[in-house]
């Protein structure tokens, strides 16, 4: 593409982005693939000097973007640098150039006549996040209309362009809406020139209408003076038409039933907002980006029928759910305590007297088996000692059979041994009454 005319050393001319009355757009290049948007202002500046109203005007004005750019936003476009062109004298913004379209070209074919609930919300809530910022440092951007507005391909924001109208004086900006204006998104007081931080939230609401409405309030028939003169008029003094009733008029073929009926559940809240920035008089709307972004978040965060994540409901329900849980954790805590102790108690006890009794039982056999294997007789285990009853003789026997009067001679000797053990003075071993006895009764037998 051939150049039209050189806008600065470095800044390669790329051609018209748009062209207007309030001055034009170029794409333009920096240093090979950066690409930037600049903006030409329509009125030639003479002398760079303080003598010449018009430049010592954009210098002031240009000035108060910088702060803009102070603290970087999403939503606000960046502004890079500013000029006078080589040729023509036009003063010029150059700013980043962003991928994707503006609000305009997505509201055309083949896209929908309105945007979705969800969308506008969405765009409601960015665009006013930028207009507070701009506000904030003083900055009022007087030029908010639909295809200054872009869709960010690359971050899935939406982007606040074109301050051409901020660094205008007054009389360029009457002059310049008067003849070639987005005369649709005009404020009643631009028609005199005026521009206030309520010019700014006039024209959102009017973007905001637009998007739900699949039109603006009050359309331009055609570019002649007498369809201008009208909407100016009619921005004046006509009531805004039923949104929610050219919506309706407007919602696409290809939605289903069930999804038109539910895009025609507007938030009351929404709706308020964009009446309430479309109030005639000045004072009668936000008093600037600050306060309407206020208003926007709190309807937000605080409607439950909005289509955004409402995170201060959920957290409340999070804190209910919560505290249920440690009621609930505390009960059982508290069961549990009243049932296991004494289960534990009696399970404890029980576990001592068996204890008890295995020991007990334990030493007897031992003690058995210990008076058996010092009577010289076969041994016999102690896992019988507790069945030894069962083979005693019968008193009715008159001849027992030979074992059982062995096992009950054992046991009458382990009696014997048992209370010979008894007299054992202390230190001696329970084997001296043993063979003591074992000498008397050899000695007695030979007697």
């Amino acid at each position: 593409m051939s150049k039209v005319f050189t806008i600065t050393e470095g800044l390669e001319n790329m051609g018209a982005l748009r062209t207007g009355g309030q001055g034009s757009v170029y794409k333009a290049r920096r240093m090979g693939p950066i690409l930037r948007a600049v903006k030409l202002l329509p009125t030639p500046i003479h002398s760079e000097s303080a003598d010449d109203k018009n430049y010592r005007h954009f210098l002031n004005e240009v000035e108060k973007l910088k702060k803009v750019n102070q603290v970087p936003n999403p939503n606000v476009v960046k502004i890079l640098n500013y000029g006078i062109t080589e040729s023509g004298s036009l003063p010029f913004i150059e700013m980043e150039f962003i991928e994707g379209p503006d609000l305009c070209e997505l509201l055309t074919a083949p896209h929908h006549k309105i945007f979705t609930v969800k969308e506008v919300i969405k765009l409601a809530d960015q665009l006013a996040g930028a207009l507070s910022h701009c506000h904030r440092v003083g900055v009022m951007h007087g030029d908010i209309k639909s295809n200054n507005v872009k869709f960010n391909v690359n971050s899935g924001n939406y982007v606040l362009l074109d301050f051409g109208l901020s660094v205008m004086s007054d009389e360029q900006r009457r002059s310049s809406m008067r003849n070639a204006g987005a005369i649709e998104f005009m404020a009643p007081e631009q028609n005199e020139g005026r521009m206030l931080f309520q010019t700014d939230i006039y024209s959102y609401g009017v973007v905001l209408y637009e998007l739900l409405a699949g039109r603006v309030p009050f359309p331009l028939q055609d570019d002649g003076e007498t369809a201008r003169n009208t909407v100016m008029i009619s921005h004046l003094e006509a009531p805004v038409p039923d949104l929610l009733k050219l919506r309706k008029e407007n919602l696409p073929a290809s939605w289903s039933e069930d999804q038109q009926t539910r895009e025609m559940q507007v938030p009351d809240w929404l709706l308020a907002v964009v009446y309430k920035c479309l109030e005639k008089l000045p004072e009668n709307r936000y008093s600037d980006g600050i306060a309407l972004q206020d208003s926007v978040q709190i309807s937000i965060t605080g409607n439950p029928d909005n289509t955004l994540i409402v995170l201060k409901t959920e957290n409340e329900q999070l804190q209910t759910q919560l505290m249920h849980y440690q009621a609930e954790t505390a009960r059982s805590k508290k069961s549990a305590i009243s049932i296991t102790k004494p289960l534990f108690f009696g399970l404890l006890l029980s576990v001592i007297l068996l204890i008890a009794l295995c020991g007990y039982a334990f030493l007897t056999r031992k003690k058995v088996y210990q008076t058996i294997q010092y009577s010289k007789l076969p041994p016999v285990p102690l896992l019988f000692l507790p069945n030894i009853h069962h083979i005693l003789p019968d008193t009715h026997h008159k001849n027992p059979p030979p074992a059982a009067k062995k096992v009950t001679d054992t046991i009458v000797k382990a009696d014997n041994i048992k209370t010979k053990a008894s007299y054992t003075t202390k230190g001696k071993s329970l084997l001296h009454p043993l063979k003591k006895k074992r000498h008397k009764k050899k000695f007695l037998g030979i007697f």
